[in-house]
């Protein structure tokens, strides 16, 4: 019987998708410029337990825009880039992370799922193994497609210095 599971090293900048202790595939990442914390507004990636809460994006195109957990209708492109500078791109798929730890990344100002953590799809320019993101998890667009397809919802995630 499979148990999958998502590892995150923040300090390898990397995502390991587990069976047991096997690791099925490696996937380079950008975790947040800020570092780990776990507070609200702080702008960093939150360590510890968590759970993939829900899987937003199934069967939109590669480079599907979200805006608020919604598919815009746009298609990421240079020029789209051009015209909104600035914007915080989350592309192709969203996996929402929920902490399973009281005090440390679930509940009040700690809370992972209220503060939107996500793995989600970033655009190509953007680098990897380098932390650039606003606290979230950022992958390539057809490494997240390739994530999204392989892990149910409910798969626990641990995200770790």
């Amino acid at each position: 019987m499979s148990k999958l599971l998502l590892r995150i090293s923040i300090s390898r900048q990397r995502l390991d998708l587990l069976d047991g202790a096997s690791v099925l595939q490696s996937y380079p990442v950008s975790t947040a410029r800020n570092g780990a914390g776990e507070r609200e507004g702080s702008g960093c990636t939150p360590r510890g337990r968590h759970v993939v809460r829900a899987k937003i994006g199934a069967g939109l195109p590669l480079n599907a825009v979200f805006r608020g957990r919604r598919f815009t209708g746009e298609i990421y492109s240079p020029q789209l880039a051009q015209s909104n500078p600035g914007r915080d791109w989350i592309l192709t798929r969203i996996l929402w992370l929920c902490g399973c730890e009281p005090g440390v990344n679930r509940l009040g100002a700690l809370d992972s799922m209220r503060r939107f953590i996500y793995i989600h799809g970033t655009p190509d320019t953007e680098p990897m193994g380098v932390p650039l993101s606003h606290g979230c998890i950022r992958m390539r667009n057809v490494d997240v497609l390739e994530l999204f397809e392989r892990v149910p919802v409910g798969v626990a995630v641990s995200i770790e210095e």
